[in-house]
């Protein structure tokens, strides 16, 4: 989760400093790292080889967190709508608005708060979803 907090305070000093597609790749790194904290912390089945990818750890955070209540809905459609941004800013060449730069780091800020308030109470039971 430190690396997840250092993510959302180098997102927002990018954002402030104008680099909206770096503040974009930052924010959507501190909610791939709290996911994969989360994912720990629960005790879910998950091959390590699955988290190392983005497209796994998405689907691991979402089965075993999110579809099982363990994690509000809301969180894992704000990471999946700043992991798309971020592809926009990194990989696109396309212009990321300021407004959605903004969006994703406070989701991000967001996330990472919810994780480490999660993270704080007693792991889930483990049980298969």
């Amino acid at each position: 989760m430190d690396k997840a907090s250092r993510a959302v305070a180098s997102a927002k000093l990018l954002l402030e400093a104008g680099d909206v597609d770096g503040a974009c790749n930052r924010a959507y790194y501190a909610m791939f790292d709290a996911a994969k904290a989360a994912l720990l912390w629960s005790g879910a089945p998950v091959e390590p080889t699955v988290a190392r990818t983005h497209s796994g750890l998405i689907s691991a955070f979402s089965l075993h967190l999110v579809k099982t209540g363990h994690i509000a809905v809301e969180f894992g459609r704000s990471m999946n709508r700043v992991s798309e941004i971020r592809l926009i800013a990194d990989y696109t060449g396309d212009e990321v608005t300021t407004d959605k730069a903004q969006s994703a780091v406070t989701q991000a800020a967001l996330f990472v708060d919810a994780i480490s308030a999660a993270l704080a109470l007693p792991a889930p039971s483990k049980t298969n979803p």
